[in-house]
């Protein structure tokens, strides 16, 4: 009975290893991304150095072009998420027909900014593994698949020009930008008129 009891637990002993394991590496995986959060540029900067490297990598040992093929679709599936609001304005235009109109209850309610569908930060990251695991790929001869590369060209920059041209009517139709700095600030006039004063009445 003891042998087989202490057979029992070593699977769980060892799966209790790995967990933890898993959860530290985990943790110092998050605790990166975290201090990372507000450095954009350095972020991005760090993105274009990656997907600079792998397109040398691709031109000069002239393949995986479809790899490369099936990131820039991945890309551009992000970019639009990130291109558009999180509320759908078909959707929301459909709310306000039913409520009828409102006024702002509130001064917080007189600004609303753009929520994107996906945020800056989901955008870099999917990104940045996207690019790397396509980077992981072109180390496989067997994902080299033979194709001829100028009709992946073709076919991206088709698909690319009808999804942007159908994006760009979408903002025109709603009148929203994806790109907003904070609250506009309406200045008034300058008052360029002289001070005048009453006069005290003579008694």
């Amino acid at each position: 009975m003891d042998e087989s009891e202490s057979a029992a637990s070593k699977p769980n002993v060892v799966s209790q290893f790995f967990k933890r394991l898993g959860d530290f590496f985990f943790q110092i995986y998050q605790k990166c991304l975290d201090n990372l959060t507000p450095h954009t540029a350095v972020r991005w900067a760090a993105t274009s150095l990656i997907a600079v490297l792998y397109g040398l990598r691709v031109f000069l040992l002239k393949g995986w072009y479809i790899v490369t093929y099936a990131l820039g679709i991945y890309l551009l599936n992000l970019f639009i998420a990130f291109l558009t609001p999180k509320m759908d304005p078909v959707m929301q235009e459909d709310i306000d027909a039913e409520d009828g109109p409102s006024l702002p209850t509130r001064a917080s309610e007189e600004f609303r900014p753009f929520i994107r569908r996906l945020p800056e930060f989901k955008f870099w990251h999917s990104a940045t593994k996207a690019f790397l695991i396509a980077m992981f790929c072109t180390f496989f001869d067997a994902l080299n698949i033979p194709v001829f590369w100028p009709i992946l060209v073709m076919y991206f920059i088709i698909l690319f020009t009808i999804t942007m041209k159908r994006q760009i009517k979408h903002m025109i139709k709603y009148r929203y930008l994806p790109f907003t700095h904070g609250k506009t600030v309406y200045k008034g006039k300058d008052d360029s008129g002289k001070v005048i004063t009453a006069m005290p009445q003579e008694m």
